[in-house]
């Protein structure tokens, strides 16, 4: 017998409802015939997922491993159900676009011209400083998209099956207070920051180890790299007790600056992911689109990294996109 998502639903109404008897009457079945499903599930799977007793019947190891699977299959099936109705109602044009992400430059803009294109679509954001959330949530359907970043090369965890985009490649930059003896420098070589205390905003990526392989590069060892969100960054930043490593569109406060490093050390890349199975697959490309578009017009406020990026091309949403702008 090969297993189906019907199988699952009565595994779960057994183990929701402690008994074999309260299931069937949940799933609308007579009590016997549930057990003869059951017995055929088991001898599929290879064991028992049910110790029964006068008690009820609870999860065997096995019938736990099959729970937890269930539980991420189940609500990720729905979800695609779903999406599908709403997409075939729609007449071919998605008609919810859910947007996860991780301190993201862009999203506002993205939003904002995605309703401008979409003028009837529900748009929906979410965020939370972990990738592996964001990738997990699309993966089960209750997310269409997440907009990420990772250093260098990295790609997110391949874990969750989920397709990647780069929607631009921008160099890391450093946020000093006005007063600091680097603050009026162009670019900032990052062996000039060696005695730093450093700060930066959390992620569950290889940032860390990243910036540690680009300060041995540079020939020192950095001192410990704390973790706090935006605000705690900029706090540290104003006392004078720690300099931030930030994304290059970030807004400073009054009193603080944001310079590059030289020669670029460290790179974030943008990324865009989706599932390949899930209706918002076949948006992806005009997303994608949008989103490398809400890039650009997040230039306009940043000057100063408009003009480093005409003297860096590979950096950016793509050839082209800055010049376009600045010509405009």
């Amino acid at each position: 017998m090969n297993l189906e998502l019907r199988h699952l639903k009565v595994v779960c109404a057994i183990a929701e409802t402690g008994s074999v008897t309260k299931a069937a009457s949940a799933l609308g079945l007579a009590q016997p015939a549930l057990t003869a499903q059951l017995q055929r599930i088991e001898r599929a799977l290879g064991g028992p997922l049910f110790e029964r007793d006068r008690r009820g019947a609870r999860p065997t190891a096995l019938g736990e491993l099959v729970l937890d699977r269930a539980r991420v299959l189940l609500p990720a099936m729905k979800g695609l159900q779903d999406e599908a109705a709403r997409l075939a109602e729609a007449g071919g044009a998605l008609s919810r676009y859910r947007f996860g992400g991780v301190n993201s430059p862009i999203l506002g803009r993205l939003v904002h011209r995605l309703a401008s294109t979409r003028p009837g679509a529900q748009i929906s954001t979410y965020a939370s400083w972990s990738v592996d959330e964001l990738a997990r949530l699309v993966r089960t359907g209750r997310l269409d998209y997440a907009l990420t970043g990772a250093c260098g090369d990295a790609t997110p965890s391949a874990e969750y099956a989920l397709s990647w985009r780069e929607v631009a490649c921008d160099p890391v930059f450093v946020l000093l207070p006005e007063r600091h003896p680097m603050a009026a420098r162009e670019e900032v070589p990052l062996r000039a920051l060696a005695g730093e205390q450093w700060v930066a905003a959390p992620g569950d990526g290889c940032f860390g180890d990243c910036f540690a392989a680009a300060c041995a590069r540079a020939g020192f060892t950095p001192r410990k790299l704390y973790e706090t969100d935006v605000r705690g960054c900029v706090d540290l930043v104003e006392a004078g007790e720690a300099v931030a490593l930030c994304q290059a569109m970030f807004r400073p406060v009054p009193g603080l600056v944001t310079r590059p490093l030289a020669e670029a050390p460290l790179r974030w890349r943008l990324l865009l992911g989706w599932h390949p199975d899930a209706p918002a697959a076949h948006f992806a490309d005009e997303v994608l689109e949008l989103a490398r578009a809400a890039y650009t017009d997040s230039l306009g406020p940043h000057p100063h990294y408009l003009a480093w990026l005409l003297r860096n091309p590979s950096f950016g949403a793509y050839p082209g996109a800055v010049s376009h702008l600045v010509d405009r």
